[in-house]
């Protein structure tokens, strides 16, 4: 019986232990870079030795596909989430300002603007975020087609990449603008993102 319940609980305290890691790394990558920060600063963020972090992750790139997993697992969530919406082309626009204040948090955009800067260096990162990117746009692109079919709008193949393409831009584009220019007004935003999202969604 006992060794039943070791068997049952070991792979929990393994997930427990790889999160532990991925939040360290999270503190670290955001405050040195994924090429400044080392596996012994991880572990000591962690409070383990860096030869139990090899236990769960072979590498530092290891961790970094973690977080690209774990982003596309976010993404994948939030499109089926807008799936089962009622009016999801009317949601996107009522809820541009949740989205936009999570892409002007630094704590939220850190970390993919490392991933980001990865994929452009990497070519094994950046051939997992273009995988998860593909994976995402076939749950999005769905969604547009049948709500712009069903208001009678146009479904060309070119004009709907050119708007999907140009909403991801948008969002992608934020946190860049953010750096940029820290003391920009966020209701303005907000306001020309729904002009923005009302044109691109519903014409």
């Amino acid at each position: 019986m006992k060794s039943h319940v070791k068997r049952r609980t070991d792979p929990e305290r393994a997930q427990s232990r790889r999160n532990q890691v991925l939040q360290a790394a999270a503190v670290c990558f955001a405050r040195s870079g994924f090429h400044g920060a080392s596996m012994s600063e991880i572990s000591k963020e962690a409070g383990m030795s860096a030869g139990h972090i090899y236990n769960y992750f072979d590498s530092k790139e290891a961790i970094i596909m973690a977080f690209v997993d774990l982003e596309a697992e976010h993404v994948t969530a939030q499109l089926r989430e807008l799936g089962s919406k009622e009016d999801p082309l009317q949601s996107m626009i009522d809820e541009a300002p949740r989205h936009i204040d999570e892409n002007l948090d630094p704590e939220y955009f850190q970390l993919p603007l490392e991933m980001f800067a990865e994929a452009a260096r990497n070519p094994k990162i950046a051939a997992a975020m273009r995988a998860t990117d593909l994976a995402a746009m076939a749950e999005f692109r769905p969604i547009i087609k049948r709500e712009r079919e069903r208001r009678g709008l146009s479904v060309d193949d070119a004009l709907l990449d050119g708007r999907i393409d140009t909403m991801v831009s948008l969002f992608h584009g934020l946190p860049i603008r953010a750096l940029h220019r820290p003391q920009l007004d966020r209701n303005s935003l907000v306001e020309g993102y729904r002009v923005a999202m009302k044109a691109l969604l519903l014409t």
